[in-house]
Protein backbone atom coordinates (compact mmCIF):
# COMPACT_ATOMS: atom_id res chain seq x y z
CA UNK A 1 0.00 0.00 0.00
CA UNK A 2 1.53 3.38 -0.94
CA UNK A 3 0.12 6.28 0.10
CA UNK A 4 -0.99 9.81 -1.42
CA UNK A 5 0.18 11.98 1.05
CA UNK A 6 -0.18 12.01 4.91
CA UNK A 7 -3.60 13.41 5.16
CA UNK A 8 -4.36 10.72 2.36
CA UNK A 9 -2.89 7.80 5.16
CA UNK A 10 -4.60 9.28 7.80
CA UNK A 11 -7.99 8.53 6.36
CA UNK A 12 -7.40 5.14 5.94
CA UNK A 13 -6.01 5.05 9.55
CA UNK A 14 -9.36 6.22 10.20
CA UNK A 15 -11.32 3.58 8.94
CA UNK A 16 -9.53 1.11 11.17
CA UNK A 17 -9.85 3.20 14.02
CA UNK A 18 -13.87 3.82 13.80
CA UNK A 19 -14.61 1.29 16.90
CA UNK A 20 -12.53 3.04 19.43
CA UNK A 21 -14.49 6.66 18.68
CA UNK A 22 -16.34 7.59 22.11
CA UNK A 23 -16.75 10.10 24.41
CA UNK A 24 -13.69 9.02 26.17
CA UNK A 25 -10.60 8.90 23.68
CA UNK A 26 -8.23 11.71 22.57
CA UNK A 27 -6.18 11.63 19.39
CA UNK A 28 -2.74 12.61 19.88
CA UNK A 29 -0.30 13.06 17.24
CA UNK A 30 3.79 13.67 17.56
CA UNK A 31 4.86 16.47 15.22
CA UNK A 32 5.17 17.29 12.63
CA UNK A 33 4.08 14.70 10.19
CA UNK A 34 2.40 12.95 12.66
CA UNK A 35 0.23 15.65 13.39
CA UNK A 36 -1.68 15.71 9.80
CA UNK A 37 -2.48 12.24 9.98
CA UNK A 38 -3.96 12.43 13.44
CA UNK A 39 -5.78 15.44 12.24
CA UNK A 40 -7.99 13.05 9.35
CA UNK A 41 -8.64 10.75 12.25
CA UNK A 42 -9.74 13.25 14.85
CA UNK A 43 -11.74 14.34 12.01
CA UNK A 44 -13.22 11.04 11.29
CA UNK A 45 -14.15 9.46 14.48
CA UNK A 46 -14.76 13.30 15.94
CA UNK A 47 -12.48 13.07 18.64
CA UNK A 48 -10.35 15.65 20.23
CA UNK A 49 -6.97 16.37 18.83
CA UNK A 50 -3.49 17.39 20.93
CA UNK A 51 0.21 17.19 19.97
CA UNK A 52 2.94 15.50 22.21
CA UNK A 53 5.94 16.86 21.46
CA UNK A 54 9.23 14.66 21.32
CA UNK A 55 12.51 15.28 19.54
CA UNK A 56 14.91 12.14 18.56
CA UNK A 57 18.57 12.74 20.03
CA UNK A 58 20.90 12.40 17.30
CA UNK A 59 24.40 10.55 17.19
CA UNK A 60 27.13 13.22 17.04
CA UNK A 61 28.05 13.71 13.34
CA UNK A 62 25.02 11.08 12.42
CA UNK A 63 22.07 13.06 13.46
CA UNK A 64 20.06 10.57 11.38
CA UNK A 65 21.12 7.78 13.53
CA UNK A 66 19.03 7.90 16.62
CA UNK A 67 20.39 7.30 20.02
CA UNK A 68 17.62 8.33 21.93
CA UNK A 69 14.55 10.86 22.53
CA UNK A 70 13.37 13.02 24.56
CA UNK A 71 9.96 14.86 24.88
CA UNK A 72 7.23 16.62 27.22
CA UNK A 73 7.32 16.52 31.00
CA UNK A 74 11.42 16.15 31.13
CA UNK A 75 10.39 12.59 29.89
CA UNK A 76 13.91 10.92 28.02
CA UNK A 77 15.06 7.16 26.31
CA UNK A 78 18.03 6.44 25.42
CA UNK A 79 19.83 3.25 23.50
CA UNK A 80 22.68 2.89 26.19
CA UNK A 81 24.15 -0.06 24.21
CA UNK A 82 24.43 1.83 21.08
CA UNK A 83 25.81 4.86 22.54
CA UNK A 84 28.50 2.84 24.80
CA UNK A 85 29.02 1.14 20.73
CA UNK A 86 29.44 4.21 19.53
CA UNK A 87 31.60 5.52 22.03
CA UNK A 88 29.72 8.59 23.05
CA UNK A 89 30.60 10.39 26.11
CA UNK A 90 28.42 12.66 28.64
CA UNK A 91 29.61 15.72 27.48
CA UNK A 92 28.78 14.44 23.59
CA UNK A 93 25.38 13.64 25.09
CA UNK A 94 25.08 16.59 26.70
CA UNK A 95 25.48 19.03 23.83
CA UNK A 96 22.86 16.85 21.68
CA UNK A 97 20.53 17.01 24.65
CA UNK A 98 20.86 20.66 25.17
CA UNK A 99 20.41 21.29 21.28
CA UNK A 100 16.77 18.84 20.97
CA UNK A 101 15.64 20.42 24.13
CA UNK A 102 15.84 24.11 23.26
CA UNK A 103 14.43 23.01 19.79
CA UNK A 104 11.59 20.86 21.66
CA UNK A 105 10.67 23.95 24.34
CA UNK A 106 10.36 26.19 21.12
CA UNK A 107 7.71 23.86 19.32
CA UNK A 108 5.89 23.30 22.27
CA UNK A 109 5.52 27.34 23.10
CA UNK A 110 4.71 27.47 19.79
CA UNK A 111 2.46 24.90 19.47
CA UNK A 112 0.16 25.01 22.74
CA UNK A 113 0.64 28.86 22.75
CA UNK A 114 0.11 28.75 26.50
CA UNK A 115 -2.87 26.00 27.09
CA UNK A 116 -2.08 22.92 29.03
CA UNK A 117 -2.43 19.13 27.38
CA UNK A 118 -5.52 17.86 26.50
CA UNK A 119 -5.91 15.60 29.76
CA UNK A 120 -5.92 11.89 29.04
CA UNK A 121 -6.24 10.29 32.67
CA UNK A 122 -8.43 7.60 32.37
CA UNK A 123 -9.14 7.66 28.57
CA UNK A 124 -8.36 5.82 25.53
CA UNK A 125 -5.40 7.45 23.57
CA UNK A 126 -4.89 7.28 19.72
CA UNK A 127 -1.32 8.12 19.51
CA UNK A 128 -0.08 8.49 16.06
CA UNK A 129 2.77 9.02 13.77
CA UNK A 130 3.30 9.13 10.08
CA UNK A 131 5.46 6.23 10.29
CA UNK A 132 7.75 4.00 12.49
CA UNK A 133 11.37 3.29 12.04
CA UNK A 134 13.04 3.31 15.18
CA UNK A 135 10.14 4.08 17.16
CA UNK A 136 11.89 5.84 19.62
CA UNK A 137 10.36 8.63 19.53
CA UNK A 138 7.10 7.31 20.04
CA UNK A 139 8.16 4.87 22.78
CA UNK A 140 9.46 8.25 24.69
CA UNK A 141 5.48 9.44 24.09
CA UNK A 142 4.08 6.20 25.55
CA UNK A 143 5.93 7.04 28.85
CA UNK A 144 4.50 10.39 28.93
CA UNK A 145 1.16 9.44 28.34
CA UNK A 146 1.58 6.84 30.90
CA UNK A 147 2.84 9.14 33.42
CA UNK A 148 -0.36 11.13 32.71
CA UNK A 149 -2.24 7.88 33.92
CA UNK A 150 -3.64 7.54 30.14
CA UNK A 151 -6.28 4.22 30.58
CA UNK A 152 -5.11 2.89 26.86
CA UNK A 153 -2.93 4.04 24.76
CA UNK A 154 -2.68 3.10 20.79
CA UNK A 155 -0.23 3.45 18.96
CA UNK A 156 -1.23 3.73 15.14
CA UNK A 157 0.57 4.42 12.25
CA UNK A 158 0.43 3.83 8.87
CA UNK A 159 3.48 2.12 8.19
CA UNK A 160 6.01 1.00 10.14
CA UNK A 161 9.05 -1.70 10.57
CA UNK A 162 8.16 -5.57 12.21
CA UNK A 163 11.13 -5.51 14.47
CA UNK A 164 9.92 -2.02 15.98
CA UNK A 165 5.90 -2.42 16.23
CA UNK A 166 6.83 -5.59 17.62
CA UNK A 167 8.88 -4.26 20.72
CA UNK A 168 6.69 -1.40 20.73
CA UNK A 169 3.84 -3.68 21.78
CA UNK A 170 5.65 -3.35 25.67
CA UNK A 171 4.90 0.03 25.39
CA UNK A 172 1.58 0.55 24.41
CA UNK A 173 -1.61 -1.35 24.57
CA UNK A 174 -2.15 -1.67 21.11
CA UNK A 175 -0.61 -1.11 17.77
CA UNK A 176 -3.00 -0.25 14.89
CA UNK A 177 -0.14 -0.51 11.75
CA UNK A 178 -1.68 -0.72 8.26
CA UNK A 179 1.64 -1.73 6.48
CA UNK A 180 4.56 -3.63 8.05
CA UNK A 181 6.42 -4.53 5.07
CA UNK A 182 9.43 -7.11 5.67
CA UNK A 183 11.61 -5.21 3.56
CA UNK A 184 11.34 -1.65 5.24
CA UNK A 185 13.96 0.40 4.70
CA UNK A 186 12.18 4.34 5.59
CA UNK A 187 9.13 5.16 5.87
CA UNK A 188 8.83 7.78 2.98
CA UNK A 189 9.47 5.29 0.40
CA UNK A 190 5.44 4.26 1.51
CA UNK A 191 3.94 7.66 0.19
CA UNK A 192 3.99 9.38 -2.75
CA UNK A 193 4.21 13.17 -1.30
CA UNK A 194 6.38 12.89 2.32
CA UNK A 195 7.80 16.34 1.91
CA UNK A 196 8.67 17.75 5.57
CA UNK A 197 5.68 19.43 7.56
CA UNK A 198 5.77 23.29 8.70
CA UNK A 199 5.31 24.50 11.74
CA UNK A 200 2.31 26.55 10.42
CA UNK A 201 0.75 22.85 8.85
CA UNK A 202 0.70 21.65 12.61
CA UNK A 203 -0.59 24.53 13.39
CA UNK A 204 -3.53 24.71 11.72
CA UNK A 205 -4.18 21.01 11.99
CA UNK A 206 -4.67 21.96 15.85
CA UNK A 207 -6.65 25.14 15.17
CA UNK A 208 -9.02 23.39 12.79
CA UNK A 209 -9.79 20.62 14.98
CA UNK A 210 -10.32 23.47 18.16
CA UNK A 211 -13.34 25.00 15.63
CA UNK A 212 -15.15 21.50 14.68
CA UNK A 213 -14.36 21.40 18.96
CA UNK A 214 -16.04 24.69 19.71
Amino acid sequence: MIFRDRNDAGRRLAENLRNLAGPQTVVVGLPRGGVVVASEVSAAIEAPLDVLVVRKLGAPGQPELGIGAIAEDDVEVLNRDLIGMLGITKADLDTVRKAERAELERREARYRRGAPPLPVAGKTVLLIDDGLATGITAKAAARVLRARRAGRIVLAVPVGAPDTIHDLKREVDEVVCLEAPRWFRAVGQWYEDFRQTTDEQVIECLDSAARRAS
